[in-house]
């Protein structure tokens, strides 16, 4: 069964939400030139379709425009196509004599043990990642500084989700899995990557406690630590329900 969107084609959807970003907000919209440190984040499309990985060109596109001469930092959350088509931009880069790191977000703290962190996805962490890698290079902070700065804020980052409905991609408007009416699966990835358990649904309170525990069991905050909490929505779930549980 086929589930509704307002779309014109399902093929262009990526290109014309991109137009309308860009007339919508054409004040908080500018070129990048004029730092000579760089920032190149991936967070959902920007070349191709949803939940496709940018090809190596446009990437390299993006680097040559972005970079001001002191490097570009390439963040993105990790996932295996992403990762082959940024290195394989980096190394297009390097020979236009642009130098380009990655900094791999894996804040997902469902995804893979603590002690494998490196497989890890990353997923609405990347929120804090990217402004703190921003501010330093807004401080014209040294290239090596401003990716020490986002590697720590990745190593302090730490999320879990809950999904309780599927999406569907604009080009098929199928669901990308299936679940009950009543049911709620607890860390499931953004694009539908199993979770870590699977039940009936539960209130506010009781989903919140569950994603939390697992959190500051990995965090394990000391006392009078203070913390950054993101209560985040794909986009699906509406602010009644976010506020609630804040």
């Amino acid at each position: 069964m086929q589930t509704k969107k307002i779309v014109n084609d399902g093929n262009r959807t990526v290109d014309e939400m991109l137009e309308g970003i860009l007339a919508a907000h054409p004040r908080h919209l500018k070129s990048a030139a004029g730092s000579p440190r760089s920032i190149i984040a991936r967070d959902g499309p920007r070349q191709g379709k949803v939940f496709a990985s940018p090809p190596p060109d446009p990437i390299l596109e993006c680097a040559k425009a972005a970079s001001g001469g002191a490097g570009v930092l390439f963040m993105y959350g990790n996932y295996a196509g992403d990762v082959m088509n940024f290195d394989m931009a980096a190394e297009m880069a390097a020979m236009d004599d642009i130098e380009a790191r990655t900094v791999l977000t894996t804040d997902d703290v469902a995804s893979a043990p603590r002690d494998q962190r490196h497989r890890r996805r990353g997923v609405a962490g990347n929120f804090f990642i990217f402004k703190a890698a921003g501010a330093a290079c807004d401080r014209m902070l040294s290239f090596d500084e401003c990716e020490r700065i986002a590697r720590k804020a990745n190593d302090h980052t730490f999320t879990m989700g809950v999904a309780l409905s599927p999406c569907s991609l604009p080009q098929t408007r199928r669901p990308n899995f299936e679940i009950g009416p009543d049911e709620m699966e607890i860390g499931m990835g953004i694009h539908g990557e199993p979770g870590i358990a699977r039940g009936k649904l539960k209130t506010a309170d009781e989903i919140t406690d569950e994603m939390l525990d697992k959190i500051l069991d990995e965090m394990a905050p000391a006392h009078g630590d203070k913390v950054a909490v993101l209560v985040n929505s794909l986009g699906s779930t509406p602010l009644m329900e976010l506020y609630i549980m804040n």
